[in-house]
């Protein structure tokens, strides 16, 4: 059973949707083009893959499909619907073709969901848990009529003890209320806006990534924290255990592929230190990762059990043989090339279609010749960093914006007075909260080395403060103060933005303290005719009208990074993966059916931007 706004009208029937429903939904806006995943999309099987690759048990239910839904006038928030308009494919919003819906909803409404699940009988005398990857913006969530509690945050996962409000038997009935105020709140959110333009993009409101059921004992283990000491040849691994009695232990045994390399008994809920003999270091190049089995232990009989993976990787910073602070991988300079990635699908939005369109960009951006990503002000569903882990592509990871209404003072790497924004005290608390939960959830991950706060000023404020911060929660990363934003002597990084011609940041005011990154450049722009959002009035910061014009103009970019390497540049991140909406200055169409320069060419292109010549050390 696949899904698209014209099959929509087979479910209004199916599921006796009002006509007025329908008709709402043959005038909403679908997209021009869309990808060949779209057409692999099935309602009943819709993104199927476990969804937290980092912490994996056997058991779980995937939530994913047709849910019911409505849209009802705010003001009746606290007032569960009786009745609904129809059917949404979740875990798409509501804005996205492949929701069935495509329309806004907005601040003065609320979106509900219901979903009725039967919980198997092998899961008697379990607790079960409810996971929702992400929500935009606040969810509130009911349980067999309910309320179970409330999440805001766009970009993180949450996780509720459903077990209390399940009945004896029979189907549990799930409800959602889902409030998000788009551009009209205060809250981190990207790219979205209500009237996309420019580099402004369509709204993205309800459930967006999968949610799922997981059954697990009383006593069982939430989250695991591993960090690398490359230094030391240790992992320290900090798991966090629910219920834990008094003399419960956690297990742990450390393997290379068949051949287990450690095995060891920890404290739960303290950080332990497992010695790795012999590591090997995780890299673009060799992109080793350990697997991890961890288990709580009782009277040597184990309780509840996970298995994981880690890499063993170290981001620092140190002088060259000229003063200037080079980003340093495993101890050693590898110049960081990336593509500034917004993670937007003409079809789902935030939401790929597919677990297999998911990682095509990230595989296609490492057979181009990149070695790194900038997440551009988006989180992506913890698969997304688990196929970076794999592929060996480091993630420079941004906090998604909102409060955008700051003033950027100039070039920094030139001159200009750097101003920070004034927010108030509920829009400082929903930055730091959602910040601090987006650093703990994906802290696992050994692809992201870098963390930022803040681009090109949007919403900037305290800038040291927040700064200090971030550095302070994680102390494993570097961290890009403000990507292209005003400038304050704080972090590890100075990062200018740059369009269309690459320039850098002078060695002689920032050098001896900071990394010098050109944190975006390039945007070069190539309509292709069939694969664009739409017919006329796209946008790049320079458009050519051939691929052989674009790529002549992106390889003169690419010869004037080398002696800026030589100067003192340790990164540059060019704009960008996928054209996005009226955007067409990808590397590939929205569609993704189009690459614009062959792949083997950019390879072989980049590889002069990778010698170990162009730097010397200490």
């Amino acid at each position: 059973m696949k899904i698209n706004l014209g099959y929509f009208l087979l479910f209004a029937t199916l599921w006796h949707i009002s006509p007025a429903t329908a008709q709402e939904n043959m005038q909403a806006k679908k997209p021009t083009i869309r990808t060949t995943w779209a057409d692999q999309v099935d309602a009943t099987n819709v993104l199927s893959a476990y969804p937290r690759p980092q912490m994996v048990r056997e058991s779980w239910i995937n939530l994913n499909g047709l849910w019911d839904y409505a849209v009802l006038p705010a003001t009746q928030r606290d007032r569960v619907p009786t009745s609904f308009n129809g059917k949404i494919l979740v875990p798409f919003a509501i804005e996205a073709d492949l929701s069935g819906i495509g329309k806004t909803v907005g601040k003065d409404s609320i979106l509900w969901y219901r979903h009725q699940v039967e919980i198997p009988a092998k899961y008697k005398n379990q607790s079960i848990l409810l996971h929702f990857g992400a929500v935009d913006w606040e969810a509130t969530v009911y349980v067999n009529g309910k309320k179970v509690g409330t999440h805001q945050g766009a970009f993180d996962p949450f996780v509720l003890d459903i077990t209390p409000f399940l009945k004896r038997r029979g189907r549990q009935e799930i409800i959602v209320a889902v409030w998000d105020p788009i551009d009209d709140g205060p809250q981190p959110r990207g790219k979205q806006v209500k009237k996309p333009e420019s580099i402004w993009y369509t709204s993205v409101s309800g459930i967006w990534q999968t949610v799922w059921l997981e059954p697990v004992p009383a006593t069982h283990i939430s989250a695991l924290k591993p960090t690398p000491d490359i230094d030391s040849d240790a992992l320290k691994l900090l798991t966090q255990v629910q219920n834990l009695r008094a003399n419960d232990k956690v297990h742990v045994s450390v393997w290379e592929g068949e051949k287990k390399v450690l095995d060891q008994i920890m404290d739960a809920n303290k950080e332990g230190i497992l010695k790795i003999p012999n590591p090997k270091r995780w890299s673009p190049d060799e992109p080793f990762l350990y697997d991890l089995r961890v288990s709580v232990v009782r009277n040597n009989r184990p309780v509840d059990a996970v298995s994981s993976y880690f890499g063993m990787r170290k981001i620092s910073l140190a002088p060259d043989a000229n003063g200037i602070q080079r980003i340093m991988l495993n101890d050693a300079f590898v110049f960081q090339y990336g593509t500034l990635d917004q993670g937007w699908w003409p079809d789902g939005l935030y939401t790929a279609p597919t677990d297999e369109a998911l990682k095509y960009d990230i595989d296609m951006t490492k057979a181009m010749g990149f070695n790194m990503i900038r997440k551009h002000v988006k989180v992506e569903p913890a698969r997304w960093y688990y196929h970076c882990d794999q592929a060996g592509i480091l993630v420079w990871q941004d906090m998604p914006s909102g409060e955008s209404g700051g003033r950027w003072s100039g070039n920094i790497g030139i001159e200009g007075i750097a101003e920070d924004v004034e927010r108030t005290a509920a829009s400082e608390a929903i930055f730091r909260n959602e910040w601090a939960a987006i650093m703990e959830d994906l802290h696992h991950f050994s692809s992201i080395v870098v963390w930022v706060p803040f681009n090109e000023a949007w919403g900037q404020f305290k800038t040291a403060e927040i700064t200090n911060w971030t550095m302070e929660n994680d102390p494993s990363r570097l961290v890009n103060s403000a990507s292209g934003g005003n400038f304050y002597p704080v972090g590890h990084i100075i990062d200018i933005h740059n369009y269309p011609d690459p320039a850098m940041p002078r060695t002689d005011l920032f050098g001896k303290n900071r990394a010098l990154v050109l944190g975006e450049f390039g945007g070069l722009g190539l309509p292709v005719e069939g694969h664009t959002w739409q017919q006329k009035d796209n946008w790049g910061y320079r458009t050519f009208s051939d691929d052989g014009q674009l790529y002549e103009r992106y390889a003169e970019y690419i010869n004037k990074l080398v002696p800026m390497i030589r100067r003192g540049l340790s990164a540059a991140v060019y704009t960008q993966t996928t054209d996005v909406e009226i955007e067409i200055n990808g590397l590939m169409t929205y569609d993704r059916k189009v690459i614009k320069m062959p792949a083997d060419k950019l390879q072989d292109l980049h590889q002069k931007l990778y010698q170990p010549e162009l730097v010397k050390l200490r």
